[in-house]
């Protein structure tokens, strides 16, 4: 993998006027103002120099990749010196492929085939029927999207494209670290030794199909996904004083619709999707967001609902963000003061008040190369809520990029 990739960059090169590249190098301290039960720092530094080029073979087809380099002082990412390409483990890649995919195009008809992004969805906040992107959650609240490996074909013609995915390997969302701060325990369980069993990883592929319509007075479209969660629930064995633990992924099926109506004062937007699952210990339900998008002059204002409706409750314990921010109302808004700095806030709010998750974000672009960000996430909550049992985790984060 790691030689085929070198020999493409190799090739690529000879050819400059069909190659284009460009990346970045960005450091970023995270200080938190609180111990957190189980971890007592309250610093981190974390680099990552990400590199991303494209090379047109011909009229129609063109080559995409991309690599990432990390290291940081809070043993979240790897110090294996090998290019990870299979995003399976538990800490982030010290070296990985993030993209390698080849595309063609022609007229309405794009193919896509490799290791490649795939987001569904039309909603700001929150994407109930994205199911091909799993995330690294391994700070939670500060996400990033993963590749996965994938066939993806569309055809578009006039307002209506129609999408079919196949995906031959299971991608799985990163969770967080036992004994870091962003994994919250129950009370008690200091008294165990908790012993990791690894993941039982699905063996059959995925599927996916999306049909959009985009019309003159809104857009629309309906998904269908038969696959696997792409967050773990959790086999436990007890054997005193040792808990032992084994991540497995529950079958999914799903169904789901989005659509975008502008009105004169604002565009209204909505996404539902409906889980379905015959793996027994899963839950089966129906997560919705509505929202109201606006922009006025500089400001662009994001606001809405997102909602929960369980109707197969069979598992109390997994980890499921997606889940945690439902049950809250969700809103965005971003000043951009000038071409060089921008701000942006976002929050989301228990409907019982039981939990908030509050975000305040400045950037400032210095040069032509460099730009520094600066930013506050305050969590406040009850520790029996999703959000709330964060509330000693509210950081804050300064991060300067050199672009190329």
């Amino acid at each position: 993998m790691r030689s085929g990739l070198l020999c493409w960059m190799a090739a690529a090169a000879v050819f400059g006027q069909d190659f284009s590249q460009r990346g970045f190098l960005e450091t970023r301290t995270v200080l938190y103002p609180q111990e957190a039960r189980g971890d007592s720092a309250r610093a981190a530094v974390e680099s990552l120099l990400r590199w991303e080029a494209s090379y047109k073979l011909t009229q129609g087809w063109k080559l995409f990749g991309s690599l990432d380099a990390r290291t940081d002082s809070h043993r979240q990412f790897d110090r294996e010196a090998h290019v990870d390409w299979k995003d399976r483990g538990l800490q982030r890649p010290a070296l990985s492929l993030r993209r390698l995919s080849a595309q063609y195009h022609r007229g309405g008809f794009t193919a896509e085939f490799g290791k490649q992004f795939i987001r569904w969805g039309k909603a700001d906040i929150l994407n109930p029927t994205d199911r091909f992107a799993p995330r690294d959650y391994l700070s939670v609240v500060d996400t990033d999207v993963l590749a996965v490996p994938a066939a993806r074909l569309s055809y578009e013609r006039g307002g209506e494209t129609v999408e079919a995915v196949w995906t031959p390997r299971f991608t799985p969302s990163r969770t967080p670290l036992i004994g870091q701060r962003w994994t919250v325990l129950p009370e008690g369980a200091e008294q165990f030794t908790l012993r990791d069993r690894g993941a039982r990883f699905p063996g059959r592929s995925q599927f996916g199909a999306r049909w959009s319509h985009v019309g003159r007075r809104h857009e629309h479209s309906v998904v269908f996904f038969d696959g696997f969660h792409n967050l773990p629930l959790f086999d436990f064995r007890f054997q005193q004083p040792t808990i032992e633990f084994q991540r497995f992924y529950p079958r999914l099926r799903l169904y789901g619709a989005d659509a975008a109506v502008p009105l004169p004062w604002f565009t209204v937007k909505g996404e539902a999707a409906w889980f379905t699952s015959a793996t027994r210990q899963a839950d089966e339900y129906v997560l919705y967001v509505m929202q109201l998008e606006r922009t006025s002059g500089e400001w662009v204002f994001v606001g809405g609902y997102a909602g929960e409706v369980v109707t197969q409750r069979r598992n109390p314990l997994g980890f499921a963000p997606d889940r945690g921010f439902t049950r809250a109302f969700l809103g965005r808004a971003a000043y951009t003061i000038d071409p060089r700095r921008s701000l942006a806030f976002e929050a989301a709010v228990r409907e019982n008040g039981e939990g908030a998750w509050l975000k305040a974000e400045y950037s400032h672009q210095l040069g032509q190369h460099w730009r520094a960000t600066a930013s506050f996430t305050l969590i406040r909550g009850e520790a029996g809520d999703f959000l709330g049992q964060y509330r000693r985790n509210s950081h804050g984060l300064l991060g300067v990029r050199y672009s190329f």
